[in-house]
């Protein structure tokens, strides 16, 4: 009988690893994030996700993708590896003049009110949100690679590419600093 069980126990150990569900996407408020996405020919897999609200509202569903999971968000913001972080609008209260208030505002708090260093390159990041209305369903990844910089995507069409670690580290600090934008969207994107 110990055998029958340690075996069964096994087997669906083994069953569990080599399953989709092992590396699954992600679906939540309607928003599907997938398993994994590729930038400059690095494969991201999906580190966690969550849902920013505010009041009642969900706004927008995230993802954070690394090369390696991690849940240190100091060691992830530090980093000069390719990353990326999926935003989905799922609220018509999104606009892009909300939108550029609230990236301010991420920059401010990421950086302890010190954005001197970055402003140049944040002014630079919101125009990429403001340029065109945003909608429901629009799609915007984050991306960053070493040695090219941030670089914004509105669903699939490049925006800008902002040189800089440091404003690496200042950009994903909105979502992942110690006062992100939303503390419950920070623990679902380190998968916690």
């Amino acid at each position: 009988m110990k055998k029958f069980i340690a075996l069964f126990v096994f087997v669906f150990a083994m069953a569990f690893a080599f399953s989709p569900a092992a590396n699954a996407q992600m679906t939540l408020n309607g928003v599907t994030l997938p398993a994994e996405l590729t930038f400059s020919e690095q494969s991201l897999e999906l580190n966690g996700g969550g849902i920013r609200k505010k009041y009642f509202f969900s706004l927008y569903t995230a993802g954070l993708y690394l090369s390696q999971k991690s849940k240190d968000a100091s060691s992830i913001m530090g980093a000069d590896e390719t990353m990326a972080i999926r935003l989905e609008i799922t609220s018509s209260m999104i606009n892009s003049g909300n939108m550029s208030e609230a990236i301010t505002e991420g920059f401010e708090n990421s950086t302890g009110g010190n954005t001197g260093p970055v402003q140049d390159r944040v002014d630079e990041l919101l125009k990429a949100f403001s340029s065109e209305s945003i909608e429901i369903g629009d799609v915007f990844d984050i991306v960053y690679i070493p040695g090219t910089g941030s670089q914004t995507y509105k669903n699939g069409s490049l925006k800008s590419t902002i040189n800089g670690l440091d404003f690496k580290k200042a950009l994903f600090g909105v979502w992942l600093s110690d006062k992100p934008a939303s503390t419950d969207l920070k623990k679902g994107m380190l998968g916690r």
